[in-house]
């Protein structure tokens, strides 16, 4: 008896050893997951952090020529791209970019199936259902998601195909905002709000968003932070940073490269660009930096680092060492209530007297405030642009209301914003404003005879943000630069009334020879304070339409002076011009979002050869 148990129990064993492996054990053959298709299946968010993408897994078979169609909803946008054959190997089938969120969205594939020698033609249909959009909330402010809602105005057919990226933020969260740095003191790490970045059609349907759960975490000193500085690579794959990181994926979610700062660096923010030379410039501060006076700081948005591919550092520019930390004209005429996203809005109409700059150098008050010299907001830099041609770096500093060209020698070459207040080192390198034929414009300081008429106007940038080199349309001496003048401060002083405010766009035209600057185009002075954007926004050329993109995005965030409190919400509008137009081609707004970026996205550079 004991022998026909025991023979019982090796049977019931293999009878349940073969119900394992019916249902795919560890190296059975069976495959249970669902095939929808003719190849395989489909794997949503393959890479976990971009939930509106999918992979329809080749299933073991070669697959070629792959065509990809995300059909619309009414009266909706197409999207519509090749997959270079190194793509389709590279996710192990078809990528699928631009589903519908919380949509049953219906996905045309059209590709060559190659099995046994025997090549077939084959396009079908696949239904893909996605979830509705998460981010974290910061427990105030606005419900829902990204935004409340969104008007477009108009969308020219030209532009009827365009993509737009937009790098916002939530709310300042009381979970993220719990730490400083100390020994040393100083920097800028308690900057930290959850991203919103997402990708939007010209209908204005979301048709991307980043879920940043997996690389992120508001609780951790080196994995948090504001991301920014998005760039898309010439491989069609999206550089930015936040906090401690820099980082690099495509727009699936594979990661390509996440690296912490090199050591000696921090609080990386605003601006990493992607240079012709294959190294990346990332603006950060110093981690340790002793003072003329003995002290020991870390420094706030004041150094620029070059890294090659591979994480190295190449080079610095240290910008206390290369401009004056103690030009402080500019600084005292900011609105207090408003320097960047420190949005304080009890300061409202408030600036800094002499005395009180004075008195930040008898304590020891450092970190990310306003005020001269290293340890403090100083320069602000928000935007770095590499100049291969001269082997230069364009930056824009906020805080001193300047676009300024250096060389890898460290040495200034120009400056363009106001000649008030340079010491006699700087004042040789300012720029010269002329009209279209050259002759001279006399300013009276800071303030400049009116803007663009049949005589040529001009106008400074006032706590600008980002200056570009427009590469295809410089040559030699010549150069093009776009910028966004968010006009804080313009003139050098405050405004009887905050709603006498606004914000430009504006193109340069530099001759470096010379050291004159021509201002050709602008926009957004007829929009007055509804565009007015007190920080943050964008201008950018486009070389594929041959038009100028801008971004108001804090559009119509006001104070009163009298009480501190907002006015208004920030309601970014998204903007694309023909070159010269005088008018939009594309006018998009958003209600309700706080804005920091945006700018076109190319599907075809991001699944090309």
């Amino acid at each position: 008896m004991r022998r026909c148990g025991f023979f019982a129990k090796i049977a019931l064993l293999g009878m349940l050893s073969s119900a394992l492996f019916a249902i795919g054990g560890p190296s059975g053959a069976k495959q249970d997951y669902i095939i929808t298709g003719k190849i395989g299946a489909v794997a949503l968010n393959p890479y976990g952090i971009a939930p509106l993408t999918a992979v329809i897994k080749d299933g073991g078979y070669v697959i070629e020529n792959a065509k990809v169609t995300i059909m619309p909803k009414e009266n909706g946008q197409v999207i519509s791209y090749s997959v270079a054959n190194a793509k389709l190997k590279l996710h192990g089938g078809i990528p699928v970019f631009g589903l519908y969120p919380n949509f049953a969205n219906m996905v045309n594939v059209e590709y060559d199936r190659i099995y046994n020698g025997k090549r077939e033609t084959i396009k079908e249909t696949y239904r893909i259902p996605t979830s509705g959009v998460y981010i974290e909330m910061a427990g105030y402010g606005k419900a829902g998601t990204f935004f409340d809602d969104i008007s477009v105005n108009k969308v020219d057919s030209e532009f009827g195909d365009r993509l737009y990226l937009v790098n916002n933020m939530e709310n300042k969260s009381a979970i993220g905002t719990q730490i400083v740095w100390n020994n040393p003191t100083g920097g800028a790490l308690e900057w930290n709000y959850y991203p919103s970045v997402f990708i939007l059609d010209t209908t204005g349907e979301v048709r991307w968003y980043l879920l940043a759960d997996r690389i992120y975490n508001l609780k951790s000193a080196f994995h948090a932070g504001v991301m920014m500085g998005f760039k898309q690579n010439v491989d069609g794959a999206l550089s930015w940073g936040y906090g401690q990181r820099y980082v690099k994926y495509d727009i699936m979610g594979r990661e390509v490269f996440n690296r912490e700062l090199p050591a000696g660096y921090i609080d990386f923010s605003h601006s990493m660009d992607n240079s012709p030379n294959s190294n990346y410039f990332l603006r950060v501060a110093n981690a340790n930096y002793k003072r003329g006076d003995g002290k020991n700081v870390r420094t706030v948005r004041d150094v620029i680092v070059e890294v090659d591919k591979d994480g190295n550092v190449v080079d610095d520019w240290r910008l206390y060492d290369i401009l004056d930390p103690y030009r402080d004209v500019n600084i005292k005429v900011l609105d207090q209530g408003a320097v960047c996203l420190n949005i304080d809005a009890s300061q409202a109409g408030h600036t800094l007297s002499a005395e009180d700059l004075a008195k930040l150098d008898e304590n020891d008050k450092f970190g990310d405030i306003v005020g001269s010299g290293p340890g403090r907001n100083w320069a602000h830099v928000n935007s770095v642009d590499h100049d291969a041609v001269d082997d230069s770096i364009i930056i824009s500093s906020r805080h001193q209301s300047a676009i300024i060209k250096i060389g890898r020698d460290k040495q200034v070459k120009w400056i363009l914003g106001s000649p008030e207040g340079w010491s006699d080192k700087y004042k040789n390198k300012l720029l010269t404003p002329v009209d279209s034929k050259g002759n001279k414009i006399n300013c009276d300081g800071s303030k400049c005879p009116g803007y663009l008429n049949e005589n040529g106007g001009f106008d400074y940038t006032w706590t600008q943000h980002t200056a570009f080199k427009i590469d295809s349309m410089s040559k030699g001496n010549i150069i093009y630069v776009s910028a966004f003048d968010n006009g804080d401060s313009r003139g050098m002083e405050q405004p009887a009334l905050p709603t006498m405010k606004y914000s430009r766009a504006v193109v340069y035209k530099i001759d470096q020879k010379k050291m004159t600057v021509e201002q050709i185009w602008e926009y957004g002075k007829e929009k007055g304070s509804d565009w007015y954007s007190s920080v943050t926004s964008l201008t950018e050329y486009q070389v594929d339409k041959n038009s100028i993109f801008a971004y108001y995005a804090t559009a119509g965030m006001q104070f009163d002076i009298a009480t501190g409190m907002p006015t208004g919400t920030p309601n970014p509008v998204i903007a694309e011009f023909k070159w010269g137009a005088k008018e939009p081609s594309v006018e998009i707004r958003m209600k309700n979002a706080m804005g920091y970026q945006a700018y076109p996205f190319s599907v075809n550079k991001a699944f090309g050869k």
